[in-house]
């Protein structure tokens, strides 16, 4: 049986990315949700779907604990992982681009039930949004979160930023995550998960199954993706973990450009501060 081990080290991105995360380090604040007060598009205009169910969150914060260097596995190759697909979603599709796959025809994943798209406001600017309805003496909770939707929104600031599908017959789960709408509103995450890692009680008969569950599972990611090159557990598309890779764990696949990103949340910060509306202050 194959195992898997997570190795966790120090970040050392490139110059670039270095950039970024000193102008982003201090954006990893905890999420808080918001109600929504608006009525979404109707995604399924084919009736395959009689309507999406979507509300806005915060924007997450920037985390860039990554482990970097990787380092290749003696005569392997570096992997095309930005070619990688899990269920057909690949890195840096936009939304638009998912939206047929899932929502306009049939798939053996659909949209969970409640909550299947998430909306938020690039956390950079909806600071900006908040000082100025505060300005226009909007300070209920409730009025002061709806005004910034609906700035955001008029804007072009409301982005969709998560995408969650289920397959009911097997229980297994696909979160996509995007980019805001100043990079293109592109996937730069995809987590997959299914149970092969549940054990159902202590018995020796549920050990086995589970053994038996995640011997399947890594027999068919490797007819896919073919061996790991890095490790026993990633495919990497370079020696810096900001580049596309793969990484696979118990019953778990993640696909991750840490770049596109990082660089994302820097473009909002750096634009929020450039056309932050300031009181026209006079000395």
């Amino acid at each position: 049986m194959l195992k898997i081990k997570n190795y966790f080290h120090k970040n050392k991105p490139s110059k670039l990315l270095a950039t970024c995360y000193l102008l982003l380090i201090t954006c990893a604040a905890g999420a808080a949700h918001a109600a929504d007060p608006f009525v979404f598009d109707d995604f399924s205009d084919n009736g395959f779907y009689d309507f999406t169910d979507a509300t806005i969150y915060d924007a997450p914060g920037l985390d860039l604990t990554v482990a970097t260097p990787m380092s290749l596995n003696p005569d392997s190759v570096f992997a095309a992982v930005g070619e990688m697909d899990i269920a057909g979603a690949m890195l840096g599709m936009s939304f638009e681009d998912i939206r047929p796959l899932f929502f306009k025809s049939r798939s053996l994943y659909i949209p969970r039930p409640k909550n299947s798209v998430i909306y938020s406001v690039p956390r950079d600017w909806k600071n900006n949004l908040d000082y100025e309805c505060r300005g226009q003496k909007v300070l209920a909770p409730e009025k002061l979160e709806n005004c910034i939707n609906s700035l955001a929104k008029a804007r072009g600031l409301l982005y969709a930023s998560e995408l969650h599908l289920v397959r009911e017959y097997t229980g297994e789960t696909i979160t996509i995550y995007f980019t805001s709408n100043a990079t293109g509103n592109r996937i730069w995450k995809i987590e997959y998960n299914n149970d092969a890692n549940e054990v159902e009680g202590d018995a020796e008969k549920f050990s086995d199954q589970r053994d038996k569950k995640i011997l399947h599972f890594w027999q068919g990611v490797l007819d896919k993706y073919g061996v790991p090159n890095s490790g026993t557990d990633a495919w990497i598309s370079s020696d810096n973990s900001f580049d596309p890779m793969m990484r696979a764990f118990y019953g778990r696949l993640e696909l991750t450009d840490l770049g596109r990103h990082a660089m994302d949340a820097a473009t909002n910060a750096s634009a929020s501060r450039e056309n932050f509306r300031a009181k026209p202050y006079a000395f």
